[in-house]
């Protein structure tokens, strides 16, 4: 039960909730009634080792005894530490931290103008995004995302916006133009519904940037720090970009985000031109090092792929037994989507009521992200809940 304080001292910015939950443990969580949920939501690809990993929390607990907080005006060594992990991970550059993802974006968005009125032939400052992306909901982040339901009560938003299909190379190439400053797109569109960027589109796009001296920004916000079954999503693309935002499962549940910028673009930003308060804390650090340090112990990369190919497979029996119901699978890694034909919402509530919870997201999609480190045995449990719930779920209990 949810208590009657929520709504009375909570801002209403969110759907009023269903369910409190007080406490996780890997995969599971319970609520305050004491009813036990398998969690395939992680906070919307946060707790990517699962929740109160011991390894993260006694790292955590560890670091909180030496020291939380510290001025970006000192050197952190956890942070210097975490900056190299990173970038070895990546490729050669540099690393900002920040808090959030809106706010690794909106650092992208700010390294794009700043470089672009750095342009030595003439200023740059257009920004070309995707349709149906979804980047934050600050301001500038705002500007950068296309959906109405988004934008509408916010205008005038910022200027010098203009998008163009996901995986249409032609449309993109089209709207890069003399004034265009970077690209900005999710290798996997996660609120607009799972949708992926295909390989051979992000190598193309990839090419046209680098012909047109234009900056290519990678959005990874969702689908990094193994998600996908790589470290980050483009990964799998071969390509290396201009610069790249993270955030959501890189502390574990833990407020982080961080930019790495490409040595071409590194020193962009100088003294001053931009900086956070807590970014990059000691605390935030640690938590962010317990789990890059799980990721490779527990080699839970190359096991999303494998589990994820289990989970697609799986998923997508769903689409011949229940045609009138479901779509199609979208996806990568444990980063999927079941499409439905209309709205799912009715399903999703009917699967939390059953013990499993998932998140909807565009495109008449429900979002599967569990834990990268989830059993199989739990994987056959979600899969036997969604079984259920569909034989007795009717067309026409979904809203058309």
């Amino acid at each position: 039960m949810v208590s009657p304080e929520h709504s009375q001292y909570l801002v209403s910015n969110y759907a009023a909730p269903a369910i409190e939950i007080i406490r996780g443990q890997g995969t599971k969580v319970w609520d305050t009634d004491g009813k036990e949920y398998l969690d395939f939501t992680t906070g919307i690809a946060v707790s990517n080792i699962g929740h109160s990993h011991p390894y993260w929390v006694q790292a955590v607990r560890t670091q909180t005894k030496e020291l939380v907080h510290c001025s970006n005006l000192f050197s952190i060594p956890e942070q210097v530490r975490l900056a190299k992990r990173l970038v070895d991970k990546i490729g050669p550059g540099k690393v900002l931290f920040c808090n959030s993802g809106a706010e690794a974006n909106e650092g992208l968005l700010k390294l794009a103008r700043l470089a672009g009125n750095q342009n030595s032939d003439s200023p740059r400052h257009g920004i070309v995004v995707a349709e149906n992306g979804f980047h934050g909901r600050t301001l500038g982040a705002l500007s950068a995302t296309a959906s109405p339901k988004y934008r509408k009560g916010f205008e005038p938003l910022l200027p010098s916006f203009s998008f163009a299909k996901l995986n249409d190379i032609q449309a993109f190439d089209q709207a890069i133009s003399a004034d265009t400053s970077a690209v900005l797109i999710e290798s996997i569109q996660g609120e607009g519904g799972i949708y992926v960027a295909d390989d051979s589109f992000l190598q193309e796009l990839s090419s046209i940037c680098t012909e047109r001296k234009v900056m290519l920004l990678l959005d990874e916000v969702q689908a990094g720090i193994g998600r996908t079954g790589e470290f980050l999503g483009f990964q799998k693309s071969g390509i290396l970009p201009s610069a790249v935002a993270m955030a959501k499962g890189l502390g574990g549940g833990f407020p982080i985000g961080a930019i790495w910028i490409s040595e071409q673009y590194a020193n962009t930003f100088g003294p001053g031109s931009h900086g956070t308060t807590f970014g990059g804390s000691p605390l935030a650090c640690s938590a962010a090092h317990a789990v890059l340090d799980v990721l490779e112990e527990e080699d839970l990369i190359s096991a999303t792929r494998q589990k994820g190919d289990i989970l697609h497979q799986k998923l997508s029996q769903f689409i011949t037994k229940y045609p009138d119901l479901v779509a199609e699978v979208r996806g990568r890694g444990l980063m999927l989507a079941l499409a439905f034909k209309n709205d799912p919402a009715p399903f999703v509530k009917k699967l939390r009521e059953a013990g499993l919870l998932v998140v909807g997201a565009g495109g008449h999609a429900i979002r599967f992200l569990p834990p990268l480190n989830v059993k199989d045995a739990e994987i056959e449990l979600a899969m036997n809940i969604v079984e259920t719930i569909l034989s007795t779920f009717k067309p026409d209990e979904a809203s058309t």
